[in-house]
């Protein structure tokens, strides 16, 4: 692996935080592959930028697209260095609202589908001699979302609970070939999930933080940045919490 990333795949690429980073990896010399399940990215760059930049139709939740996206990818580019993964969907059902599907829907895209780009990416990446990868938490799993207006609910905490265990052993089973694993737990962010929240619970939550206001995509699409770099060569299996200051819990 090169002291710096060069070629990275980012996940949900269309909007909010992925689209973000894909801004972010352009504007500092990355070759991008901007993948999502309806690829529309407002990211993409002038045309004579092109040779740095495609878009690839995925479904994360299907191991065969998750291999495919990968594959694309390095016979585009010829490598594969980082994996940013913020495909998600969200879910603001409450428990009593919740049936068995709704439930395995959210985790077969949330948990399953972090899994599966993850292990496509890496088999890449250990080809290789290395890479980094940086999953997306969040920090609804330390309030305990119960979902209703402006919130996520149970089956949405539950999945990006599950995206923390899943980050700590992939990074320790990934150590040994030089692959970094790491997570970033964005606060509420100014995005198109919270576009539809309601005007009280957005100003609630940006009350709630230090900074006294919700976050902007490109704040946590540079944290990814900088995970992905070599300034954070020495930093396996952690999370970093970007919300603000809302872990005060004002």
């Amino acid at each position: 692996m090169t002291d710096k990333t060069e070629v990275v795949l980012v996940t949900g690429s269309s909007s909010g935080i992925g689209q973000a980073c894909v801004t972010h990896f352009l504007k500092n010399g990355y070759r991008v592959c901007a993948v999502d399940v309806a690829p529309r990215s407002k990211a993409a760059p002038a045309p004579a930028d092109g040779k740095r930049f495609f878009e690839y139709t995925a479904d994360i939740s299907d191991p065969s697209q998750c291999r495919a996206a990968v594959a694309g990818t390095v016979e585009a580019f010829g490598a594969l260095d980082g994996l940013a993964h913020l495909a998600a969907i969200h879910s603001m059902k409450t428990w009593s609202e919740l049936s068995a599907a709704d439930f395995e829907k959210i985790l077969a895209v949330n948990v399953t589908g972090s899994f599966l780009v993850c292990q496509a990416a890496a088999q890449q990446m250990e080809k290789q001699g290395g890479g980094a990868i940086v999953l997306t938490t969040s920090s609804v799993i330390s309030v305990g979302g119960v979902g209703g207006n402006g919130r996520g609910g149970p089956a949405y905490a539950t999945s990006k609970a599950a995206i923390v265990g899943l980050m700590r052993s992939l990074a320790r089973s990934l150590a040994p070939s030089n692959i970094r694993v790491n997570a970033v737990a964005p606060g509420s962010t100014a995005t198109p999930m919270t576009a539809h929240y309601s005007k009280e619970a957005l100003t609630g939550v940006g009350a709630r933080t230090l900074a006294g206001r919700i976050g902007e995509a490109d704040e946590i699409a540079r944290t990814i940045g900088f995970l992905m770099s070599k300034d954070a060569s020495y930093i396996f299996g952690e999370i970093i919490n970007v919300n603000g200051g809302a872990t005060f819990g004002l």
